[in-house]
């Protein structure tokens, strides 16, 4: 038998011949290696028809997995059809090889880069904001939004070598991403660094790793009050709270109860940093639905992600390709069970066969988004893949960061004073089965989507009480709300005065019923509107949502925080 390191060698002497990865995933737990892939490719339909052999139970992997953005209308959910093809590379031979190994054979050849530019300049895109602020998030159709742009460029005298050196040099530059990979199929490579996490699951263990708010180094690299005023910056703390909301309701969704929060933690990045979260949780789900029913991450779309991909196609209806999707490794594991190690596609170089380059990038836009602010930091985004590749970073790009701050006291006390305002129930503070009530055991709830996944927490939390609880989505009501004890009418985007738009017709409905049989329920947000609407309660637009807005009310003489998603 040749040893591992062959494989490389038959690889370099003709990687254009091929269809082939290489993967450095630092928290895979062999950090300091590289997976060489070779392989097969296929393009399956959907994800349930992706290929997967026998299991063989032996380690190793099975097969590579490029999710496209157009892949999201297998929710049902809105998706702009560019043609981009749901790839699988099949694995046929791999090896685990030493990073420095690898590096050393790599090529190291300069990469001549001309003819950049984003396809939006910095007054394109940052109008594009203001609109998107005005006419989504100022009429309450979601909490945050993520709007992309893109830069184009050529590679003069490309050829697969110099993605395998792009490669080489983000592996160098970028020592906190989650994946650094070049993924070569069918003469087009994905070389990129993604600092983001999609899903990973292994032994029945999930993971999902919500990023989001940015601090761009300033010109002499990161300073402890720069960073200081970006952890306590009002807007950056909403944007990562609402997608730590967004990925629980799709945690909730496919794990068992027992959901759990920890963090947050800064991540350093070479020319920016970001804060984060970790949502862990029990699944016996299938792989494939796994992947499915977490199309796409809120930190590349928006919130609520059903909501978001209307409005995505809204403002980018010529799709986008491969940016937002998901990386995915299938592999098998000792005993014939499967483990997933997925990342999202971003801060990746999309390359033709003729060299012509792809970089999108893209910016969360919430209530208080500064509209020039979001510009450069998609530029900033955008910096350590144009070091990579030898092109000019920009004048608003800094030199690499010379120390590590997530460490300093100031920074961990001001990372631990952001959960101040999240609930235990979250942060694992409650032991399990503390909050259970006798009287609740045995009873049925129902709680009703009126598209906001929020309703997949609001089960974990109900029955944490006691009592059983199901979803069902309100146009599949038809009057079913005999049955159960209690029903709670959940929340949703939309405008509760429209009583021409099927939803609300189908939620008005729902609390005549509610309130002529005189079933117990409880109704919230958009729910709690039409309620109020119906019950001859005045519905005042605000003339600014809130969006995640915090407030210490008085419940019943008990004083409590509450958050307030609303704009009427």
């Amino acid at each position: 038998m040749s040893p591992p390191s062959d494989l490389l060698d038959r690889l370099l002497a003709a990687p254009g011949d091929q269809d082939f990865a290489l993967l450095h995933r630092p928290e895979s737990g062999t950090p300091g290696t590289v997976d060489v892939l070779l392989g097969e490719v296929s393009h399956p339909v959907t994800l349930a028809g992706l290929p997967l052999p026998e299991g063989r139970g032996t380690r190793g992997h099975e097969t590579l997995v490029l999710v496209p953005y157009r892949q999201l209308a297998e929710r049902d959910f809105a998706a702009p059809d560019d043609g981009s093809p749901l790839i699988a590379l099949t694995v046929t031979e791999q090896a685990e090889l030493p990073l420095g190994d690898v590096l050393e054979r790599l090529p190291d050849t300069p990469v001549g880069m001309s003819g950049h530019r984003f396809d939006l300049s910095d007054d394109e895109y940052a109008e594009k904001v203001r609109r998107v602020v005005a006419d989504e998030i100022g009429t309450g159709e979601g909490a945050n939004f993520v709007l992309r742009r893109t830069l184009h460029a050529d590679l003069d005298g490309y050829t697969p070598h110099t993605a395998l050196a792009v490669f080489r040099r983000l592996t160098a530059v970028e020592h906190s991403a989650y994946w650094t990979f070049v993924i070569h199929v069918g003469g087009r490579a994905f070389v990129g660094a993604t600092p983001e996490r999609h899903i990973s699951v292994r032994r029945g263990h999930a993971v999902m790793n919500p990023i989001s708010g940015t601090y761009r180094y300033p010109p002499g690299g990161a300073d402890l009050a720069g960073l200081t005023a970006f952890l306590q910056d009002r807007k950056e703390t909403d944007e990562l709270y609402m997608v730590l909301d967004e990925e629980l309701k799709m945690m909730s969704r496919v794990c068992e109860p027992g959901v759990r929060v920890t963090g947050p933690r800064l991540k350093e990045m070479a020319r920016l940093a970001h804060t984060e979260y970790f949502i862990e949780g029990r699944t016996r789900r299938d792989l494939r639905d796994i992947l499915r029913e977490t199309l796409f991450a809120p930190t590349v779309i928006g919130s609520p992600v059903e909501s978001a991909a209307r409005a995505i196609q809204r403002h980018e209806p010529q799709g986008r390709g491969y940016y937002s999707g998901v990386a995915a490794l299938i592999s098998s594991e000792p005993g014939g069970g499967r483990s997933l190690d997925s990342a999202i596609l971003i801060r990746t170089a999309d390359i033709a066969a003729d060299g012509r380059l792809r970089l999108a990038v893209g910016a969360t836009l919430v209530r208080h988004s500064s509209p020039r602010a979001e510009a450069a930091e998609t530029r900033a985004k955008a910096a350590g893949l144009l070091h990579a590749l030898g092109g000019a970073a920009g004048p608003d790009v800094p030199p690499l960061p010379t120390a590590r701050s997530g460490d300093r006291p100031e920074v961990r006390e001001a990372l631990r004073g952001r959960n101040a305002d999240i609930a235990d129930f979250w942060l694992g503070a409650t032991p399990p089965g503390a909050l259970r009530v006798p009287e609740l055991k045995g009873r049925k709830i129902l709680v009703v989507d009126a598209e906001d996944a929020f309703t997949a927490m609001i089960v974990q939390q109900l029955e944490a009480l006691g009592p059983t609880a199901e979803v069902l989505r309100y146009d599949r009501l038809h009057g079913r709300l005999d049955g159960f004890d209690a029903v709670v009418m959940g929340p949703g985007p939309g405008d509760p005065q429209d009583t021409a738009d099927p939803k609300i017709a189908a939620l008005d409905a729902a609390v005549a019923q509610l309130l002529r049989d005189r079933l117990p329920f409880l109704a919230v947000c958009l729910s709690h509107q039409v309620l109020s609407r119906r019950l001859g309660l005045p519905l005042i637009r605000r003339a600014e949502p809130n969006q995640g807005l915090q407030r210490a009310i008085d419940l019943f003489g008990r004083r409590e925080r509450v958050g307030y998603y609303n704009r009427f």
